[in-house]
């Protein structure tokens, strides 16, 4: 076999493989499992392929000249799972989504311009357009830069991303209960929907301070149980019918900020406790930090300028939420870094 051309990318606080569609196939279950081949799943070390033993290392992008005018790309982000033999696209990831601009150039399927290039990215798992402003001296990519994200050492070039009409992404609207506020199994919940679905709850009502480590967290199995059982039933609620096999919604826990940020998170994706936030996660925790009366409102600073420090175990993630003159939301953003990490072909286990 001749192998697969393949960009390997950290996007944000991700690493994931970047291929073009054509270079895939066109059948869904014959493209899952080529995907699966090339991670090394199912197996909790990877160890024969290219996935890195953690969820967020084991991401795929897949991108295609776009099908929209509005757009420049499509952008598929399928989440290849580590032990178990799925592939999902049931969501977005906005970490990897910090990678398409620079891949698409990288890949001719966007034209860089001299000094910057923006990129309109059509994230096709929820329908929404995304811009990414993309640093092009010379009309080539830079990954040079002094922006630093936290969870990723070193600088890097910024890449601001920014969203519209996100609200809903997947489950219809803002809040799909219509509540800011719903009670299951006797837990106090935000049932939201800005970018990406998650359920919100306070860590104090599981017992937690909320600055407790992804390893105590990853060993409490009580914990993990119980989030799951409110997972389960927060499926149907959102609209997302039975969430089971499926990686949405993810599940935070929310406590007041401890280090100068709006709040401080920690996340399940949405089994394992998150390293860090994702990117859609954290926008829809800043929303969420808007709501009177919510877990995430009682317990948030809002910062003045509309720009939220959501924290998470290994720093913070930078959330702008944007608002018109009649105080409704507008636009989301954040600041994300990206790098290439090679450019090759991959070899698939047979």
């Amino acid at each position: 076999m001749d192998g697969i051309p393949c960009l390997w990318m950290r996007g944000g606080t991700s690493k994931g493989a970047y291929f073009l569609a054509s270079d895939l196939p066109g059948d869904e279950a014959a493209r899952d499992d080529l995907l699966l081949r090339i991670m090394g799943s199912p197996d909790k070390a990877q160890i024969d392929g290219i996935g890195g033993a953690d969820p967020l290392t084991s991401k795929v992008a897949v991108l295609s000249p776009s099908s929209r005018a509005d757009a420049d790309v499509d952008y598929l982000f399928l989440q290849v799972f580590v032990d178990q033999a799925l592939v999902s696209g049931a969501q977005g990831c906005g970490n990897i989504l910090a990678g398409v601009g620079p891949a698409a150039i990288e890949r001719g399927l966007v034209q860089a311009q001299e000094g910057a290039t923006v990129v309109r990215i059509h994230m096709v798992n929820t329908g929404e357009v995304a811009t990414a402003t993309i640093q092009t001296p010379a009309r080539r990519v830079s990954y040079v830069g002094d922006t630093a994200i936290d969870g990723v050492p070193g600088t890097a070039a910024a890449i601001p991303l920014m969203f519209q009409n996100i609200d809903g992404s997947m489950t219809g609207a803002l809040l799909p209960t219509g509540n800011p506020v719903d009670r299951i199994e006797g837990v106090d919940c935000t049932l939201i929907d800005n970018g990406m679905p998650i359920v919100v709850m306070r860590a104090s009502d599981f017992g937690l301070n909320g600055n407790e480590t992804r390893d105590e967290l990853e060993g409490n199995a009580d914990l993990k149980a119980r989030i799951e059982k409110i997972r389960l039933a927060a499926g149907p609620m959102m609209n997302l019918g039975d969430v089971t096999a499926k990686s949405v919604p993810k599940m935070t826990l929310v406590s007041p900020p401890a280090h100068g940020g709006a709040i401080s998170t920690r996340s399940f994706i949405p089994h394992r406790a998150h390293a860090t936030i994702g990117v859609f996660a954290a926008v829809s925790v800043a929303t969420a930090c808007t709501l009177e009366g919510s877990p995430a409102g009682a317990l948030a600073v809002i910062p003045a300028d509309g720009r939220f420090l959501i924290e998470h175990p290994t720093g913070a993630a930078e959330v702008l939420l944007e608002t018109g003159s009649d105080g409704q939301m507008t636009a989301a953003g954040t600041m994300r870094t990206a790098r290439k990490l090679f450019d090759g072909r991959v070899f698939p286990r047979l």
